[in-house]
């Protein structure tokens, strides 16, 4: 019987499609530092971002067939060593990018009307406060007309751009790969009604200097892509807004950003130091947040779960 380790989690309907196939399916969280003495016993893994599958744990698991990742970075994983060993790596690149691509402009529009820091202050009682908050927040911005910068024009990146693009943004990508994407827009959710745009990525100077919102949606390379040089050619008063990687922003720069007014503000689902985030990101006025949950829709995870399913399936039948 082929025996597979979900370590962080699964939809339950990837966990049933395994298990009508005859797969031993075990979904008790192994701690990282047990993870040498439990995971010999099985023929594959199944991990989100938590787990780390690195070349001393692979070495410790000769029976290892499979790394699967429900997601779409691979940065947790050993991935040339692990396919050195004939060890096959999976990831499901197109199950979330929806859910992502929405969160991403969940914050562009929460930081471009205040909605985060208004919720936090709104009164409980009387009218002079009331009053004195709706002045406060009445310089709110549209994004219709503005520049969107796309950081990574892989499948969460074209995502966006879709989005952006159906809003009436200008949609500027930067990729070191792709050139030029034709976009397929569907209009008022109709297969019959399709806009089909082509965008050409530009240079990231271009893009820095031209945007009025920036997103990324890059892997992680070990270390950030936008640093002071990268801040200092931005707009002023543009808004970074990051649901890749934890990292690919240097936090230490984007205070400085922030506060200079450089960055309008900020979005952030991941950060360098999770799941403890420094807190003068948390408790600053003009940085929406949430905690990792950029693919944590529940039809993302039954699609994620089902991807995963459909690939283990294919691979072990």
């Amino acid at each position: 019987m082929i025996k597979i380790l979900v370590n962080d989690g699964i939809h339950p309907l990837g966990k049933q499609m395994m298990e009508a196939a005859g797969f031993q399916v075990d979904t008790d969280k192994v701690d990282q530092e047990d993870l040498p003495k439990v995971l010999p016993n099985y023929d594959a893994i199944v991990v989100r971002s938590a787990t780390k599958v690195r070349q001393a744990l692979i070495d410790q698991c000769p029976n290892l067939k499979v790394i699967a990742r429900g997601g779409v970075g691979l940065d947790n994983i050993d991935v040339d060593y692990a396919r050195g060993k004939n060890i096959q790596v999976m990831n499901t690149p197109l199950a979330s990018s929806q859910a992502v691509a929405e969160l991403a402009f969940g914050h562009m529009f929460t930081v471009a009307r205040s909605i985060h820091d208004a919720n936090r202050q709104m009164p409980t009682s009387g009218d002079t406060e009331f009053k004195a908050l709706k002045k406060a927040y009445s310089k709110g911005i549209q994004l219709r007309g503005k520049t969107l910068g796309i950081f990574g024009f892989g499948n969460i990146g074209q995502e966006t751009a879709r989005i952006g693009v159906a809003l009436g943004m200008k949609v500027l990508p930067v990729d070191p790969v792709i050139n030029e994407m034709e976009i397929g827009v569907n209009v008022f959710n109709s297969d019959e009604v399709k806009l089909s745009v082509k965008l050409n990525t530009v240079s990231l100077e271009e893009m820095l200097a031209n945007a009025d919102f920036i997103s990324l949606h890059v892997p992680f390379i070990g270390k950030p892509f936008f640093s002071d040089a990268e801040f200092a050619q931005m707009k002023d008063g543009v808004v970074l807004v990051n649901c890749a990687r934890g990292g690919t922003v240097d936090e230490d720069a984007l205070l400085k950003a922030l506060e200079s007014g450089k960055v309008a503000a900020a979005g952030l689902d991941v950060f360098e130091n999770e799941p403890t985030p420094r807190r003068e990101l948390l408790e600053h006025p003009r940085v929406s947040l949430t905690p990792h949950i950029g693919a944590s829709t529940m039809q993302a995870q039954a699609n994620i779960g089902q991807e995963l399913a459909d690939q283990l399936i294919a691979f072990f039948g």
